[in-house]
């Protein structure tokens, strides 16, 4: 009768082990994954993202987990470059097709982990989907941070050319040296615990975009797929604290009252979707010395002109020198870190943060 009980425990144990050590497939509409950045929700179990620093946050207890992640494989070709920070270890790598499990670690502690699944790669090389987790237990992600930035931009503000730890400057895809989890806006944003969206695509401008883009930022701010000036993103969704605007670069040297007219008017468009955020006017961090004159110049008049609307929440901040060591002279890593040491001091004392 003893033995009869013994096995009867041990089967008991045996199958209460196994219950806690099997996996179970957690769908991307699970509440519990976090989400920064825009992206496409009407399928809720396979959200997509296009932007640059899109990221999914989560947190599972085991000593596994499987990501489930497609890749747009946009013209059969592209594939993007994801971030992924598990308990603050940091790893950069390219999707190796269409279709990826990514293995969080295989042999990790029995306890509680965070990861952050980050898009390193922009708007033009086309979407992620997320499809959801394999683990044995999904729990909460840790509240993200009440403090939210927005930043407009190009390439520089993108992250492109900026990371030649895998790929050097001018050999692989355009794409190999693209980090925008380390670029200068989300750099800046972790510094001051905030949110950050990268709305950014590289050769944009304001009136005038580079290397034959038919489209221009007063034209796409308000799209979640940027480059191809597709699927209207819901402002109400993430209403930024403050917004920096970095564009410039791509226009040149323009008609001075044409260029801040056109300044103006996307202010003022911005401030329908943002009635409550402060904007912040950038120069260029590539800017060389013809354009830079001529930036600072505009950004003065653009604010001076907006506060006499009566718009006093308009700023301009003039970066101290030209960040150009990257791929095709853009900022590399080293110089992302410095342009966001800059404007966090500034934000910090502008927002009192």
């Amino acid at each position: 009768m003893k033995l009869h009980i013994f096995w009867i425990l041990l089967l008991m144990c045996t199958t209460t082990l196994c219950a806690q050590n099997k996996n179970s497939f957690y769908k991307a509409s699970d509440k519990r994954f976090s989400y920064m950045g825009r992206g496409d929700f009407h399928v809720p179990d396979h959200p997509r993202f296009w932007a640059a620093a899109a990221q999914i946050a989560f947190s599972f207890k085991g000593t596994d987990c499987i990501i489930d992640i497609t890749d747009e494989h946009l013209y059969n070709k592209n594939l993007n470059y994801i971030v992924l920070v598990v308990d603050g270890n940091y790893s950069r790598f390219k999707l190796s097709g269409a279709y990826n499990q990514l293995s969080v670690g295989a042999n990790l502690k029995d306890t509680i982990h965070t990861v952050i699944l980050c898009k390193a790669t922009e708007t033009g090389i086309g979407y992620i989907q997320f499809n959801g987790i394999t683990c044995r237990e999904l729990l909460p992600s840790p509240a993200p941070p009440k403090r939210k930035i927005e930043c407009f931009g190009n390439s520089i503000t993108c992250g492109t050319g900026s990371d030649q730890s895998l790929v050097a400057c001018g050999q692989g895809d355009w794409q190999d040296q693209h980090n925008a989890y380390l670029s200068y806006g989300a750099l800046t944003a972790r510094a001051l615990n905030a949110q950050c969206h990268l709305t950014s695509v590289s050769g944009i401008g304001l009136i005038h975009s580079c290397c034959d883009m038919d489209i221009v930022m007063p034209q796409v701010y308000d799209k979640i797929n940027l480059r191809e000036n597709k699927l209207r993103w819901n402002f109400s969704l993430y209403q930024p604290d403050v917004v920096t605007i970095c564009l410039g670069q791509n226009d040149g040297i323009q008609d001075k009252e044409k260029f801040c007219s056109e300044y103006i008017n996307f202010i003022k468009t911005l401030r329908k979707a943002y009635p409550y955020t402060q904007f912040v006017l950038l120069t260029s961090p590539m800017a060389d010395q013809k354009l830079l004159p001529f930036m600072k110049e505009c950004l003065t008049i653009v604010v001076n002109r907006i506060h006499k609307t009566g718009d006093k929440k308009v700023s301009q901040f003039f970066f101290s020198r030209s960040y150009n060591s990257g791929c095709d002279a853009h900022p590399d890593l080293s110089e992302h870190k410095l342009i966001a040491q800059e404007l966090t001091a500034y934000l910090r004392q502008l927002m009192h943060w």
